[in-house]
């Protein structure tokens, strides 16, 4: 995964000094809610139903154990001893308390992590394939993309305070489980018919109250010309989206009122526009190289092959089996699997984990999947990277802290939001619901 330079730690440390300053000064009444609504919104802090919340951005959903285990302290020391994880691979504290939120920053800066534009109007938090780097059916490893498009978007200029939030999420694979056709912003790796590797990118996607499906602005876009087109997108909507009402502010509601074709007419207007311009917009190669050697595969050949259905072959434990072929997952890589951890136990809250939940998958992934997890689009976790002939050892160990659930996929995999339980935006109690669905089709296999 991506680590941080001299640049970036410091840059981190500066936003956290700065924002310590915000807080105290509306702890002392200098500023008011309405003038801190908008410095806190861009560090990841929102004023719920009974509490501040803290949203901690997860970049392309990659952890690592000592990540993990931080945010298990945070939510030990600073909340009531859980997260939540959310549908953007993000992590939020329901109940930390304001004069607190400062000094969780410092103590996530030390593990490289932030909560920089987990709200607010600009452009959240780069989404990808909890997979990526492990699946069998992807062009490339997509997550050198996201962490380009992340450096590219973070205190961007020209994009921080945009009509409305916007979301970006990048996929190399047929299989779309980045969901790209439903972001402001989705972006496909493909090949074309010569094999060469660029993009389709996809606008207008969302779901909400009008919910759309993105479509093709355009079929492939090279590599070198990727930051300057989706930088015409994102000007065009700087421009012409709505801002006299937030329920039409999003891309999706322009790309429909304007039509596609007179959208990507603007779009292309103003890519040719950035093309001539005297500044050089192409992708690096030697950067592009840079960020993707962090993001090597850690799978080496293995001598023994152990295959799932040897496992299931050989298991007379149902309850093994069934997690065997509901949780994992084919992998690159002969002897390794993926792992989805299910946060959905029957009648549990989905998306939460404990401390303790938090800290054995920490150090699952340091013992057995080379120190590296993954948050979900559907609220669960991931072991990417871990051998076949563990996986009985892991299931075990999972099974003690309650997360041996194999229901991924099911109908008790169910996403939902924390809804009226905390949310003073929600108009139902989501989480309920949820637990009543997964119950009722509990006996699914």
């Amino acid at each position: 995964m991506y680590s941080y330079d001299q640049f970036d730690a410091a840059m981190l440390k500066d936003r956290n000094d700065q924002f310590r300053r915000q807080v105290e000064r509306r702890l002392a009444g200098d500023i008011t809610e309405d003038e801190f609504k908008p410095l806190r919104l861009m560090n990841g802090v929102y004023l719920q139903l009974h509490a501040y919340m803290l949203r901690i951005a997860v970049p392309y959903g990659q952890l690592n154990s000592e990540q993990l285990k931080t945010l298990a302290h945070i939510a030990d020391k600073y909340d009531r001893g859980y997260g939540h994880f959310t549908t953007r691979q993000n992590i939020q504290f329901n109940w930390v308390s304001l004069v607190d939120i400062p000094d969780v920053l410092d103590e996530l800066a030390k593990v490289e992590m932030h909560a920089i534009q987990t709200s607010g109007n600009c452009i959240r938090n780069v989404t990808s394939d909890q997979f990526a780097g492990a699946a069998a059916d992807e062009v490339e490893d997509p997550r050198p993309w996201c962490e380009l498009l992340r450096q590219w978007s973070t205190f961007h200029p020209e994009f921080s305070y945009l009509p409305r939030k916007f979301k970006i999420a990048v996929s190399a694979s047929a299989s779309d489980r980045a969901a790209i056709r439903v972001h402001d912003i989705g972006i496909q790796l493909k090949k074309s018919d010569t094999g060469e590797v660029g993009f389709e990118v996809l606008v207008g996607g969302g779901q909400g109250r009008t919910p759309h499906v993105a479509q093709t602005i355009r079929d492939f876009v090279l590599r070198k010309d990727l930051l300057a087109y989706l930088e015409a997108i994102m000007r065009v909507y700087n421009r012409y989206g709505r801002r006299d009402n937030k329920y039409k502010a999003r891309i999706k509601i322009l790309v429909n009122e304007l039509g596609l074709d007179a959208f990507k007419a603007e779009v292309e207007s103003e890519w040719e526009g950035i093309r001539q311009d005297a500044v050089d917009v192409e992708i690096p190669e030697e950067e592009f190289e840079r960020i993707s050697s962090f993001f090597k595969s850690p799978a080496q050949p293995v001598d023994n092959v152990v295959s799932v259905e040897t496992l299931l072959n050989e298991s007379d434990d149902e309850d093994f089996n069934r997690w065997l072929r509901r949780n994992v997952h084919a992998h690159k890589q002969a002897g390794y699997s993926s792992v989805t951890i299910s946060l959905k136990p029957i009648g549990g809250i989905p998306g939460d984990a404990s401390s303790d939940q938090m800290n054995a998958v920490a150090g699952l992934a340091r013992q057995y999947a080379f120190d590296d997890i993954r948050v979900t689009h559907e609220q669960n976790l991931v072991l990417p990277h871990v051998r076949t002939s563990d996986l009985h050892a892991i299931w075990m160990a999972l099974r003690e802290h309650k997360l041996d659930t194999g229901n991924h996929g099911l109908i008790s995999d169910i996403i939902a939001c924390p809804g009226l339980d905390y949310c003073n935006l929600a108009n139902a109690r989501a989480i309920p619901v949820a637990q009543n669905i997964a119950m009722k089709y509990a006996d699914l296999a």
